[in-house]
């Protein structure tokens, strides 16, 4: 039986003599893996067909699926966006690496989640196609709200009587923590005002400089670190810190 449903590619490697076996998480089923029979053969036409599996390719594909395999096969596959940007544009494929690397290591289940889905879709887009502006703050916003839908969101907002953000709860307070991992002041309002920023658009309006946003997404990091179990360093994460002005 086969199913149609939209997929992002999180990682691919090569298989056999001609085919590959890529990640996809799928709107309808969550992270699954498939395989992909002759496209790596060297004929243009085959060669073409290798860059849908790219990471970061967003794909309408159609699928067997069978909840008693570990390992699916992909029966069509077309592009559902085509990017302009994030391909050929070093910091926006900064971006959008740093975005599927970290997405990899918050999923540990394979069981569909589709606010996980659009929340990943929507800002690989946004990355494409959105301001220097916006696309700088873009990573800041992902990280919180991947926290958010992961299930481990910050409670509660920055104010005068909770100016401190406590990394290892999670949460602002007014008490400063017995340990070094919490934010406070400029930093920790900003992390509040992003946190609860719904449109994409809104992140415009956030002027940060080069510094603070390499501070704010190391103190991200690390809150993120405290909740996700055998979470690694991002190879990604120096490179975005480099370009990030």
């Amino acid at each position: 039986m086969t199913h149609k449903t939209k997929g992002i590619v999180l990682r691919t490697i090569k298989y056999g003599e001609t085919s590959v076996i890529t990640a996809i998480y799928t709107e309808l089923f969550g992270l699954q893996n498939y395989i992909v029979n002759g496209v790596r053969e060297s004929t243009k036409k085959k060669q073409a067909k290798a860059l849908y599996f790219q990471p970061g390719a967003i794909l309408d594909v159609e699928v067997y699926h069978n909840n008693l395999k570990n390992l699916q096969f992909i029966k069509e596959y077309k592009w559902e966006f085509i990017y302009q940007k994030v391909l050929f544009d070093v910091k926006r494929n900064a971006i959008a690496q740093f975005m599927i690397e970290l997405f990899q290591q918050t999923i540990k289940q394979p069981e569909a989640n589709p606010e996980l889905f659009y929340l990943l879709e929507g800002s690989l887009m946004e990355a494409d196609k959105a301001s220097d502006a916006i696309a700088a703050n873009l990573p800041l916003y992902f990280v919180l709200h991947l926290a958010t839908e992961s299930g481990f969101e910050i409670q509660g907002n920055y104010s005068t009587e909770t100016p401190i953000l406590d990394l290892k709860e999670g949460s602002f307070t007014i008490v400063i923590p017995n340990h070094a991992n919490y934010i406070e002041g400029n930093f920790a309002q900003i992390t509040s005002r992003i946190q609860h920023i719904q449109f994409y658009n809104n992140l415009e309006e956030i002027k940060l400089n080069r510094e603070t946003r390499r501070f704010l997404l190391d103190a991200l990091l690390q809150y993120i670190s405290f909740h996700i179990t055998d979470f690694k360093e991002l190879k990604s994460l120096p490179i975005l810190q480099e370009i990030l002005n």
